[in-house]
This record gives structure tokens, C-alpha cells and sequence, in this order.
């Protein structure tokens, strides 16, 4: 990037890591798949030599790009990540119920979608001591702690999010590969995608997590205890370099590990975090945030002794992740939303060039102007075989529709998702009318030729 605008993004970082008095942070800004900047401020080294009662002696180490952090909560995306591999595989559907899939649990009727959406009213944190700083056990003692007394809210009722949530998914995952989730993880994400340095505990050059004192420049040193079945709530730890790896798949980067279109349901909003002014909601495992316009996807993450987030805005390609060792401090989700804030208005994204692309000739005879009943709409050839379809005005329903075959699309957007559009002929094969759940869109306004429900006035249009 520019020298200015790395000046800039370094500031920011520079300025967070001061006044959150973080003993280290590290971040970079991520597009078209790739770190194009990044940046660390702060050591790793703790207080003294070690020995607690003399003074520093080791020498200063700087994090860098291949420096583990713990990620906490970015974890969970992982595991739903693997949840929605098995629902395109056709191992399961997301709106099974987990006694499917858990059988004996006492909470097999909530839904899988429902726990990954944080709606299913669970718990937030699993039954017994606070499993974030004690060592976890496994999932048969954690689903013996788990009954109707774990729902807090009705199933459905509103976003309560749950950690427990996700170490239930963890368990189906395992269950289903016959394996454990971190195995499945290793082999259908994070080999594949190339990130060899995110594990379930740190090896290497890692950084030590630490709590900062509130009212004095003094730190202790945090517990890094195994979470045991609660692992896939926030286990993981990874570095920026894999950490971009995982901004990039969220933006539409996959790698072949899922589809770029089940990529784009996951960031689909399913739920709205009502104590934030609707400024934040869930996806499929994703977190979304509105902010200044942007609606970003991804996740964020602490456990003791860390903070992480990483984020992406889908529509700009541009993203961002931090990571420091301190359990409080930095405003983490805020430095990354100025990072990628300050990289778009130092260095905004070029639109592509404009050039031709094959389209079907068959879909010409379908482009143009529609009406549905008095209000003009256009209809625009995409490639692939999709359509537009968007109003004249640029205010009101708009879709794309990808091909079902034999004169049928899929809506894909707002209003008209998962409605069929069909088309409806003339005899010699013109096309006469669209009929969109149930409406219909015709040359003209009202075109009595075409299957209008509640029929047209006879005495056609009056002054």
C-alpha cells in the first residue's frame, strides 16, 4: 500500500496498543485474499527475567505475522463451517432437530440452525465453574450437566448467544466424522486452506496471554487450561498470516472447502442482537456488523489473556484482523473496523473494468422492460444464466435469479428469495408474462392478454 496509508494503518494500531496498554498487538488488512498490509506494536516478553523478583533482563522480542494468539471465539465459525460441509454433503438439514443427530440429549428438540444462529434460547455458559479459566471435561460429563433447566429464553424468541451452543455442535461434528472436531477441522479447513499454524494449543513462537492491571502498568499471567468438550467455543490459536487466510474464505475466497454461494448464506443475516440498536446480528456462524453503511462478516474472539477479531466487508472485498495478549483493553472490534475504514478511504477498491461476457442469445428475448401492474421494472442477462431483475426507479423489490431449468429461476435477494420465477409463452414461443409468487409482470401495464388475478376494468386505462 501507499507510504501513507501504512503510516496511517500503523498509527492506528500504534495509538490502540498504548492506550489499551496491550503487551503486544498485531494486525493486518487482507484483499483479494492476501495480506496487503500489516503491522505489530509491543512485545511478547513478559515482566522481568522469569524469576518474578529482579529486573528485566531478556531481551525484547516483537511479535510478527507467524506469532500464535489465542482466537477464542473466532473458533466457532470453524465448527460452522464444518456443520454446513455436512449439510451440503446431505448429512444433514439445518432445521433438523439434534436428537437426529445427539441422540439421549435432554435438549434433542432445539434445531441445528437454531444453534448456530445463537436462537435456541441455551445457556450461554456450560453448567459448573467458569469453563473459560478452569480445565474442561469431556462431552458425556458435559451433557449430563445440560437439561431443561440450560434454556434461558424460548427456542426462537430472540438472539441469546451461547457457548454451550457450540460445544454441542462440536460434538455433532465428531460424531459424524467419527473423529474428533479438531481432527476434522485440521483435515477439511485448515489443511486445505493452507493454515498450518492454527491449532488447539500454541507451539512455536506464541505469544503469552496476560491481564493488565486496571489501575497500574502491571500484568499477570493468564491460564491456557484445555477446555475439553467447550473446545469449540474457543480453543483455537492461530497467527496473522493464517488468521487473513480465514478473512479471505469469509469474503468469498473458499479455497474449495465450501461453495462461495453457502459462503454467502452463512453471512445472510438469521439474527439480530437487539442490546446492541440493531447494529450487530448473526449469520450461520458468522458475526455481523453494521457500521457507517458497511455490513461486515465475521468474528470475534477472547478467552484469558486474549482479544482477537477479524472482519471483512463483502462488498468492497476489503478486511481486517487485530490480535493482542491482554483479556481487556483495546477496543479490538472497533480498531478492526478503522482498519478496514482507513484502508478504503486511503486506497478505495477500482471497480473491475467493464468488458462483454457471454451471455445465452436465449436470454435476450427476456431483458427489458416489465411491469408489475402499473410499475416498471428491468430485467437484465447476467452471466451463468442468472437474471436481474431490479425497478426502473431503483426503489422497490429487486433479485437475482439463478437458473432452475425449462423457463424457471431461484430468487436470490430480499423480497423474492427462494421464490420461483416463470416464465409464461405464447403459443409460437414469445415470451408473454413473468409470474413471480404469483404476480405477474407483463410488456405493458395490466396487459390483458396475460393471467392477471382480479381481471382488468374493460374500459381499460381514463383520464
Amino acid at each position: 500500500m501507499l507510504p501513507t496509508t501504512e503510516f496511517a494503518l500503523l498509527r492506528r494500531i500504534a495509538t490502540e496498543q498504548a492506550t489499551g496498554r496491550a503487551p503486544s498487538l498485531v494486525a493486518a488488512v487482507v484483499r483479494d485474499g492476501k495480506i496487503t498490509w500489516s503491522g505489530a506494536r509491543g512485545y511478547l516478553d513478559g515482566p522481568g527475567d522469569g524469576s518474578g523478583d529482579g529486573p528485566r533482563t531478556a531481551q525484547r522480542v516483537e511479535p510478527d505475522n507467524d506469532t500464535q494468539y489465542r482466537i477464542g471465539s473466532i473458533t466457532k465459525p470453524f465448527i460452522a463451517l464444518l456443520v454446513l460441509r455436512l449439510r451440503d454433503e446431505g448429512a444433514l438439514e439445518l432445521n433438523d432437530p439434534l436428537e437426529r443427530h445427539l441422540p439421549g440429549t435432554e435438549l434433542g428438540h432445539l434445531t441445528v440452525a437454531r444453534l448456530l444462529t445463537h436462537t435456541s434460547g441455551l445457556t450461554a455458559e456450560s453448567p459448573g465453574e467458569w469453563w473459560e479459566r478452569s480445565p474442561g471435561t469431556d462431552w458425556s460429563e458435559l451433557a449430563s450437566r445440560l437439561d431443561s433447566g440450560s434454556l434461558k429464553l424460548r427456542p426462537g424468541g430472540r438472539f441469546h448467544y451461547s457457548n454451550v451452543g457450540y460445544g454441542t455442535l462440536g460434538e455433532l461434528v465428531a460424531r459424524h466424522r467419527g473423529t474428533s472436531w479438531l481432527d476434522a477441522l485440521r483435515a477439511e479447513i485448515l489443511t486445505p486452506l493452507g493454515m498450518h499454524r492454527t491449532d488447539a494449543h500454541p507451539h512455536g513462537r506464541h505469544a503469552t496471554g496476560w491481564a493488565v492491571h486496571p489501575f497500574a502498568d502491571v500484568v499477570l499471567p493468564e491460564p491456557a487450561h484445555d477446555a475439553g468438550a467447550m473446545a469449540p467455543a474457543g480453543q483455537l490459536w492461530s497467527t496473522v498470516t493464517d488468521l487473513a487466510r480465514f478473512v479471505a474464505l469469509v469474503g468469498g475466497h473458499t479455497g474449495g472447502v465450501l461453495r462461495p454461494d453457502t459462503i454467502a448464506e452463512m453471512r445472510e443475516v438469521a439474527a439480530v442482537d437487539s442490546s446492541d440498536a440493531w447494529i450487530a446480528g448473526y449469520g450461520l456462524g458468522f458475526q455481523l456488523v453494521r457500521h457507517q453503511g458497511r455490513i461486515l462478516a465475521g468474528h470475534t474472539g477472547s478467552m484469558p489473556g486474549f482479544l482477537a477479531s477479524a472482519m471483512i466487508d463483502p462488498a468492497t472485498g476489503t478486511g481486517a484482523l487485530a490480535m493482542a495478549n491482554t483479556t481487556s483493553g483495546p477496543a479490538i472490534l472497533g480498531l478492526v473496523l478503522d482498519l478496514v475504514g482507513l484502508a478504503d478511504e486511503h486506497e478505495p477498491v477500482l471497480p473491475a473494468p467493464w468488458q462483454p461476457a457471454h451471455v445465452d442469445p436465449a436470454l435476450l428475448e427476456l431483458t427489458g422492460l416489465w411491469h408489475w401492474g402499473p410499475t416498471p421494472f428491468h430485467v437484465r442477462a447476467l452471466p451463468e444464466g442468472w437474471l436481474d431483475l431490479s425497478p426502473a426507479s431503483g426503489k422497490g423489490r429487486a433479485s437475482r435469479f439463478r437458473p432452475l431449468g425449462e423457463d424457471r429461476w431461484e430468487g436470490l435477494d430480499g423480497y423474492y428469495s427462494g421464490e420461483t420465477l416463470r416464465v409464461g409463452r405464447d403459443t409460437d414461443g414469445t415470451p408473454r408474462h413473468l409470474e413471480l409468487a404469483t404476480f405477474v409482470f407483463t410488456r405493458t401495464p395490466y396487459d390483458p392478454r396475460a393471467p392477471i388475478p382480479g381481471g382488468v376494468d374493460e374500459r381499460g386505462w381514463r383520464a
